[in-house]
């Protein structure tokens, strides 16, 4: 009878890392530092991941809040038709440029109604929240003409001016300052000066309703004067004229 083979004390071969704890001095795979890393900061790891997504979700919840209070403030601005409801949209939302535009038709609606005063207030509020773009010049040309009907048509006509000649102007809010330009020598009667005006109309932009206006106005006044030319020198008696030669005798 054959006696059984005395079991051997050798453990089979095969992965004996379980033997032995992992830590710092014998972790030597990617998996064995990970395994590490993962221990020791994963209450880390998933205080970070719920930071990022409060964020995510906080950041989402901001901007339907803002865009919420924006499209608010559109429908109050709709419903503002009255100059006391404007005067209340413009004081509940300065520095929002919906009340900038509130404030150029409370101007408008001024300077219409004579009250220059008023209106040129209205425009300098409207600038102070509209710094540039056709709305901006809208403001500054209104504001001109407020100054004109209060007596000061050289301040005026110098903002007007400046709109006409900066290049970088839209050229219908250039060519409406040289029209209100033409018009300002029109009623002074000053033709040289309204010529010169349309002749600048001509060059920004000859087919603008702006330039036809600012030729029937200039169309009122007479045509300016050609110059006049130098009169020839008189020739002296002794002198014969110039061009007229002389045959002496024997010559």
């Amino acid at each position: 009878m054959t006696t059984p083979a005395t079991p051997s004390d050798k453990t089979p071969a095969g992965d004996d890392r379980n033997l032995v704890a992992v830590d710092a001095t014998t972790a030597l795979t990617f998996e064995d530092k990970l395994q590490l890393f993962w221990g020791k900061n994963r209450n880390a790891i998933f205080a970070v991941c719920a930071l990022v997504v409060v964020v995510i979700v906080a950041k989402g919840g901001w901007e339907y809040l803002a865009r919420q209070k924006e499209l608010d403030i559109g429908n109050t601005y709709a419903v503002a038709t009255t100059p006391e409801e404007l005067k209340a949209f413009a004081t509940a939302h300065p520095g929002h440029a919906l009340a900038g535009i509130a404030q150029v038709r409370l101007a408008d609606d001024a300077y219409k109604a004579g009250k220059a005063a008023d209106a040129i207030a209205g425009y300098e509020k409207a600038l102070t929240v509209i710094k540039d773009g056709p709305l901006a010049a809208r403001a500054k040309v209104g504001r001109a003409l407020a100054k004109v009907q209060t007596g000061k048509a050289a301040d005026a006509t110098n903002e007007l001016k400046q709109l006409a000649g900066d290049a970088n102007q839209f050229k219908a809010v250039r060519t409406e300052a040289v029209y209100h330009l033409t018009s300002l020598a029109v009623e002074a009667g000053n033709a040289t000066e309204a010529q010169k005006y349309v002749d600048q109309l001509m060059q920004i932009d000859v087919s603008s309703p702006w330039t036809q206006r600012a030729m029937s106005a200039r169309a009122t006044l007479p045509a300016t004067p050609a110059p006049v030319a130098p009169a020839a020198p008189e020739a002296k008696k002794d002198e014969p004229a110039a061009g007229v030669q002389v045959k002496l005798p024997g010559k």
